[in-house]
């Protein structure tokens, strides 16, 4: 698709097309404002930030509008898609690691890697462990060491029950101090989103989250990130943050960052989104956008990228068995 002029799109993204458009270009406006992109949660949290990145990459290409589903991590969006929307050409619904962690442990009722299409990865993001800024634990090991005197002291907050991927996180970093999981004190939230607000608001300790809904509030002193789970110290606003290797805490936990849509999507319909995706991922400036937006450099497309998701999904269904989550 050729890019608009500016005031084109920019008539066609506030919903202006009839006051400020001659006739002609509403239809151009109409046929731009076809692509829906799903927010499988509420404002704030990674998704969010996925779908905001990928409208913004396209702008001048595409016009998404986002559309907020939230619910089980993205198990309502899921369940619409592959019930009801199993082939909009023109409806994708963003996903992370916690979407396929949701597979691995049945959450999404019978559903498998294959019951959608895996369109683009935009980038990675990691998780992380964060307290208020006026906290006293100013390292993972302190926090750690609190929570093994007394499991219930620290009241944390994650996105999703137990068996979430934020659960899984500080529970495997738990299993390392000898803290039994089972007797930490969570406060379930949908989404990272409201798990920072939380913590902003003094309702909970500390936070079991992603680099990509902290760095904005570390950047502006509102909380303090104690460990970022990357294999090496992450680029950006966070680089000074020690990873929980660093600390003598053994674990990793990168989480993608993509876009599916509906596993029945006629095939050509499919290619032009994932070769749409490639084109803008393949500039230099999308470098700088997905940066932005909280995200480090990651770029899976089509085929690749359902190969990615499978292997992913697998990993996770190994570390569920291990913390007695599935059989």
């Amino acid at each position: 698709m050729r890019q608009l002029p500016s005031k084109v799109w920019r008539a066609c993204r506030s919903g202006g097309c009839a006051r400020l458009l001659p006739p002609v270009l509403l239809l151009v406006c109409a046929q731009v404002y076809s692509a829906e992109c799903i927010v499988p949660s509420k404002p704030g949290g990674g998704f969010d930030q996925t779908c905001k990145l990928a409208r913004k990459a396209l702008e001048g290409q595409v016009l998404f509008r986002l559309s907020y589903m939230p619910g089980g991590i993205g198990a309502v969006a899921w369940s619409s898609i592959v019930s009801q929307r199993q082939a909009e050409p023109d409806t994708l619904v963003a996903f992370s690691g916690g979407s396929l962690l949701n597979l691995a442990l049945g959450k999404l009722g019978r559903s498998s890697v294959s019951d959608v299409r895996w369109v683009a990865g935009l980038g990675m993001d990691y998780g992380m462990v964060a307290v208020s800024v006026d906290s006293p634990y100013r390292t993972l090991g302190e926090l750690m060491t609190a929570m093994r005197r007394d499991p219930g002291a620290v009241t944390i907050g994650a996105g999703g029950t137990i068996g979430s991927q934020d659960w899984i996180k500080i529970a495997l970093l738990a299993k390392q101090a000898d803290i039994d999981p089972r007797k930490l004190r969570f406060v379930a939230f949908e989404g990272g989103g409201e798990s920072i607000t939380a913590l902003l608001a003094g309702h909970v300790q500390a936070v079991s989250g992603d680099v990509s809904e902290a760095s904005l509030h570390a950047v502006a002193d509102r909380i303090r990130v104690l460990a970022v789970l990357s294999d090496k110290r992450l680029p950006g606003p966070l680089a000074q943050v020690p990873t929980a290797r660093e600390q003598g805490f053994d674990l990793s936990w990168p989480i993608i960052r993509g876009l599916y849509m509906g596993g029945q999507v006629d095939d050509a319909d499919y290619r032009r989104w994932v070769s749409r995706f490639e084109r803008i991922m393949a500039d230099k400036s999308f470098d700088r956008l997905r940066e932005d937006h909280g995200f480090y450099p990651f770029a899976l497309t089509g085929a690749q990228l359902t190969d990615y998701v499978t292997r992913t999904e697998e990993y996770y269904r190994r570390k569920a068995v291990e913390l007695g989550l599935v059989r």
